[in-house]
């Protein structure tokens, strides 16, 4: 999209979202509600899993249901594809709506591969891009972003994540028994620890390197309701360390079917302070707790400016960081400084995870 493209400030984004099922689901659930909330969108159309559901979708909508992301994307009224289907389906789907002209908001994980996603953000030739790791969005992550830059811990010496998830360990449904195959691209290294440690180094600055150990250390699970037991291939079990560009230390352990359910925290450290950041649950979705101190004292809880969050009535919502995520797409789709994740983001998220497992197979340190 050229600048002569831009959509106009007096009239809608038209969104066509592939994924969306009159049954529910992310596209219905989050999206919708997402875009409603940021205010200056306006579905007009939609591809679902086949005729006999897109045709009940577009009832439910009132919009028109198309055979394919090609021929959404062509039409003249769509000026965004938003793809909020699952990782394996994405590649097929976003690279239609490219060759369309279109700018495509594809959720993540945005690929099964490094390799597939840097051939899906090449095929983007200069068109706006948007990737659903909405964390980076979140008014208090944005808010520790500015406060570690603003010297808050003086200079960062050391970082500590520790992510939990209940999910690759628990019972799972035959819906979902997909995110326990390595070769899916929906494993806990690509959804929860991708989800946790993108607006992590947000606040951080990226990796230089990483070494890594991981493990399955739950290699059959329940099939729920059926007394059946699947197999797990992907890792429930994953710990890394590396070197961050400013020189200071990471280290994170993502952890999956803990018993005691999901949850996270964050410490940074540095040579004037510490903050630590805390959340229940996922933390690019769950509201984040933030507590800091200077110079020796005891740490006591912070409160995030009013100007970080237009949309406090959406706070402790699934819907909170989304909406942030689409009020940033409103504004570069009209001619706005770019503030959400790129296709070429998410192929540097994607180097991280592929390095992830190579320096697991071999012991060594991996340049990121």
């Amino acid at each position: 999209m050229s600048p002569v493209d831009e959509v106009p400030v007096d009239r809608p984004v038209g969104v066509g979202v592939v994924g969306l099922s009159a049954r529910g689901g992310w596209g219905s659930g989050a999206h919708l509600p997402a875009m409603a909330a940021a205010g200056g969108f306006e579905l007009r159309g939609l591809v679902a899993g086949s005729r006999e559901s897109s045709r009940a979708a577009a009832r439910r909508f009132g919009v028109p249901a198309y055979d394919s992301a090609g021929q959404l994307a062509a039409a003249e009224d769509v000026d965004l594809v938003v793809v909020a289907v699952r990782t394996p389906e994405h590649r097929d789907l976003v690279l239609p709506a490219l060759a369309a002209g279109k700018p495509v908001f594809c959720e993540w994980p945005f690929a099964v591969s490094h390799a597939e996603a840097v051939e899906m953000s090449a095929a983007a030739a200069g068109l706006p891009t948007f990737v659903g790791l909405q964390g980076r969005s979140s008014p208090r992550f944005r808010w520790l972003a500015d406060l570690v830059a603003d010297g808050y811990v003086g200079e960062l010496l050391s970082a500590t994540v520790l992510s939990a998830a209940a999910e690759w360990g628990s019972p799972v449904s035959e819906r979902e028994a997909y995110t326990l195959d390595r070769e899916q691209g929906a494993t806990m290294l690509a959804i929860a620890f991708g989800h946790a440690i993108d607006p992590v180094l947000m606040v951080t600055g990226e990796l230089r390197d990483v070494v890594a150990t991981t493990a399955v250390r739950r290699p059959r699970v329940p099939l729920a309701g059926t007394g059946r037991f699947v197999p797990v291939t992907a890792d429930d079990q994953i710990a890394i360390s590396g070197t961050l560009l400013g020189g200071a230390v990471l280290s994170a352990h993502q952890r999956g079917g803990t018993a005691s359910g999901p949850g996270f925290s964050l410490r940074l450290d540095g040579t004037a302070g510490t903050l630590v950041a805390t959340a229940a649950n996922h933390p690019h979705i769950a509201p984040l707790t933030v507590h800091g101190a200077r110079r020796g004292r005891d740490l006591a809880r912070l409160e995030v400016p009013p100007a970080y969050d237009a949309f406090p009535h959406l706070h402790g919502t699934s819907v909170h960081t989304l909406a942030h995520a689409y009020a940033g797409i409103g504004r570069e789709l009209r001619g706005g400084a770019r503030t959400v994740p790129d296709f070429a983001h998410a192929v540097r998220r994607h180097r991280l995870l592929d390095a992830v497992p190579r320096s697991a197979a071999t012991g060594r340190r991996v340049d990121l």
